[in-house]
C-alpha cells in the first residue's frame, strides 16, 4: 500500500469505527468521540480522494467533513 492508500484506509476506518460505536450504543451521534471520528475520518478520506483525483468521493467526503465540522462547532458551543 502506498501513502494515499494509508490515508484513505485510516480515514475510512475512523468513519466505520464511529458507526460501530453508535450502533452498539457506546457512542451517540451527539457525542464528542463520534463527531471527532467522523470529522477526522472524512477529512482523511477526502484527502486521499483528492490525491487520487476521484471527484465523486471528494464531494462525498468533503460534505461529510463539513457536516461533521458543523456538528463539532454546535457541540462546543453547547458545552
Amino acid at each position: 500500500m502506498n501513502f494515499t492508500d494509508w490515508i484513505g484506509f485510516l480515514g475510512v476506518f475512523q468513519i466505520l469505527l464511529a458507526y460501530v460505536l453508535n450502533v452498539s450504543g457506546k457512542a451517540t451521534n451527539k457525542s464528542f468521540i463520534f463527531i471527532i471520528l467522523n470529522l477526522t475520518g472524512a477529512t482523511m478520506a477526502c484527502m486521499a480522494s483528492v490525491l487520487l483525483n476521484y471527484w465523486p468521493f471528494i464531494i462525498l467526503e468533503g460534505i461529510w467533513a463539513l457536516v461533521s465540522l458543523y456538528s463539532l462547532i454546535t457541540y462546543l458551543r453547547s458545552h
